[in-house]
């Protein structure tokens, strides 16, 4: 996986070129693990129910592993038998990988959010858990870097809110907080339905800015970390904040095109890792135009 991309549980490096060589099982591991729990949330044709079903067993093999136990043979050669190792040697904290089961559960119970607040706390169990198991391999653990990366990882997770709306919108789901919509007197029935608007993209301005603001306070983790995770790091972040740049170039016309990271982007996105200030308390905006 490119270590820019942002996709949906995809927006932390795995295993690519970057990574410590050291590391990569277990960051493969954390991934793979995250990645079946998505995939039985959101994939096939599997009803709600059912889905809670099968993350309700993927919990219990991870309680059973986590306790030095065999799990079921459903998910063990792929997921819990190299996660049992992983949590063996590097002592794992099993509840952030609970965190990440909650968020999956939430997603087939709850599509709609009165508040950003309400929103935030969906991150911090969908999208911090990562950071914070990814710092915990790499041995750091002191309580700035884990705000910053909280904020990395929140940041991730909204901008992929904001450049899903063509794809959270068909599955009923509507991230954009109620309090936003009303401010900018959006109906939630607009964005299911696709239908753009001068209110609809100011809505998704505002909502790229809260994004980017996040971004930029968890921004200067990327320069403490040193060696390949923080050049990893590095081009996460850059990745994430290109994304918001081609929304506005759209003219956050999120509702009619998803914008994506390409082949393409590459040098750009290396040069912009490589001059990263420091503390980017005010990143640039390219292509704001409204």
């Amino acid at each position: 996986m490119p270590p820019v991309s942002i996709e949906h549980y995809e927006n932390f490096p795995v295993a690519s070129w970057l990574s410590p060589p050291a590391l990569r099982p277990a960051i493969m591991a954390i991934y793979r693990f995250a990645r079946t729990a998505d995939d039985l949330a959101d994939e096939g044709d599997a009803t709600p129910a059912q889905r809670l079903r099968d993350l309700a067993d993927y919990r219990t093999d991870l309680r059973a592993v986590a306790a030095g136990q065999a799990p079921s043979t459903r998910w063990a050669s792929r997921v819990f038998v190299p996660l049992g190792r992983v949590l063996a040697e590097h002592r794992l904290p099993v509840p952030l990988l609970d965190d990440l089961l909650d968020a999956f559960e939430q997603d087939l119970v709850k599509t709609d959010y009165a508040t950003r607040a309400e929103l935030i706390d969906y991150c911090r169990r969908s999208a911090n858990p990562v950071g914070r198991l990814l710092l915990h391999l790499y041995g750091i653990d002191d309580a700035e870097s884990l705000r910053r990366s909280d904020a990395i990882c929140s940041a991730l997770q909204l901008i992929n809110f904001w450049q899903d709306f063509t794809v959270d919108g068909p599955r009923g789901r509507i991230y954009a907080p109620q309090e936003d919509r009303r401010r900018h007197g959006v109906e939630g029935q607009a964005l299911l339905s696709l239908e753009d608007s001068p209110a609809a993209r100011a809505l998704i301005s505002e909502l790229c800015d809260w994004a980017r603001d996040l971004m930029a306070e968890g921004a200067p983790l990327a320069r403490r970390i040193p060696g390949r995770a923080g050049w990893e790091l590095r081009l996460v972040v850059q990745g994430g904040l290109h994304i918001l740049d081609k929304l506005a170039s759209n003219r956050f016309d999120a509702l009619l095109r998803r914008p994506t990271i390409v082949a393409s982007d590459a040098p750009l996105l290396l040069w912009r890792a490589v001059t990263m200030p420091a503390d980017p308390t005010n990143p640039r905006r390219e292509g704001t135009a409204r």
